[in-house]
């Protein structure tokens, strides 16, 4: 009896021992808040994926890894820009890693891919690079801190028309953020009274702009207005400048992704004087951006933020904030309902969440490249403020 008394004691232990780490690891998960990240980190749009994952960590190392009681722990995945891949991603994440808040996704096929599974697991959606209008509404689970194609084409419109341009072709990446742009712009322009003469589109994947600018060139208008993804922007600028357009007195007017931060000063001299709307430059002249701009800099070897950067930056803000709303509860519809409303003042300005549509209200800047202490900038002239996706507000048709 003794000998058994001290066997089942033995045991005893041991079985307490090992339930402790088993309480501890249980205890900590329920305490960590995984958000699973997927954006491309290689191939051709990379630099989406470096500059968006930048802003993300940068908000965390700022503002530490807890919040409402929760540890965040991001974890980062590279879909390469393929939307399989995104998809597939996107459910190891839910599945496999028990994350309860998805981020990034560089273009909008990306974003569309995982919209159906948000619904489906009501995990929570942050979009920080995606423009097309009809993202948010592929899924009640999606909240975007980017902006739309039409936020930054409607105002450039109106801009136009009023400052002399008549007459302008439209070059535009042939996938759903290039169509939003040239119907949002070529509707507006034409209802002031100007003219589309040509609505080129041109493929995404490694285009060849030199024949579709040589047609605008015979064109003669007073303007080409493009949009082309984030990184395409020098090439087009090249052959731009390679067709003598500029030397032909064609205006180059575009959103800001022609003339991305990230790449702007690999684009020389040919990108001064061009004219751009967008919602976020590097020289935005507010006490917020220049802290920004330095830190991003300092954590980043010299790299200078762009409108990714700021995106996914104010990403983890909203994640963050949804959170403290919560009281730290991942429930999926409590967490998307906490996002909505949203208001605070990003390094880009006053930036808020329509409760309605789950879409970022922001300022838009009209710009121009100019040199300022040696390198280029997208120099800000003029704001329209509080802009709401023009598509969803019932401005276009």
């Amino acid at each position: 009896m003794k000998r058994r008394s001290v066997i089942f004691g033995a045991l005893a232990g041991a079985l307490a021992v090992t339930a402790a780490p088993v309480a501890f690891q249980a205890a900590r998960a329920a305490d960590t808040v995984k958000v699973g990240v997927i954006l491309p980190m290689t191939g051709p749009f990379a630099s989406t994926g470096r500059q968006v994952s930048a802003g993300l960590k940068l908000y965390m190392q700022q503002n530490g890894d807890t919040v409402a009681g929760k540890k965040i722990e991001m974890i980062l995945k590279d879909d390469g820009g393929v939307p399989d891949q995104t998809k597939r991603l996107a459910q190891e994440l839910i599945v496999n890693d028990g994350v309860k808040v998805l981020a990034g996704f560089g273009l909008t096929p990306l974003a569309f891919a995982v919209a159906p599974l948000a619904t489906k697991a009501k995990i929570p959606t942050v979009v920080t690079s995606a423009a097309t209008s009809s993202v948010t509404e592929k899924s009640p689970f999606i909240a975007r801190t980017f902006f739309t194609i039409a936020q930054a084409a409607v105002p450039l419109a109106q801009w136009a028309h009023k400052h002399g341009i008549n007459k302008v072709v439209t070059v535009v990446a042939d996938y759903a953020p290039g169509i939003d742009a040239e119907k949002a712009f070529s509707q507006v322009f034409e209802k002031a009274g100007g003219k589309v003469s040509q609505k080129i589109r041109v493929p995404v994947a490694n285009p060849d702009f030199a024949p579709f600018l040589q047609r605008v060139k015979d064109d003669k208008p007073d303007a080409v207005f493009v949009f082309v993804p984030s990184g395409v922007g020098a090439a087009f600028m090249q052959q731009f400048k390679a067709k003598g357009l500029e030397e032909a007195g064609i205006k180059l007017i575009g959103t800001g992704d022609v003339t991305d931060d990230d790449i702007l000063n690999s684009m020389g001299d040919v990108a001064l004087g061009t004219i751009t709307a967008h919602q976020y430059s590097a020289a935005h002249d507010s006490k917020e951006n220049k802290e920004f701009v330095a830190a991003f800099e300092k954590a980043n070897k010299g790299m200078r933020p762009n409108f990714m950067a700021v995106s996914g930056y104010d990403g983890m803000h909203l994640i963050y904030y949804a959170l403290e709303k919560t009281n730290g509860s991942t429930d999926g519809k409590a967490l998307i309902d906490a996002m909505k409303g949203a208001h605070w003042t990003s390094p880009r300005g006053p930036i808020s969440i329509d409760p309605e549509t789950r879409d970022i209200i922001q300022n838009i800047y009209l710009r121009k490249v100019e040199k300022k202490d040696g390198q280029l900038y997208n120099v800000e002239f003029d704001t329209i403020p509080d802009v709401k996706d023009p598509v969803k507000a019932g401005e276009l048709k």
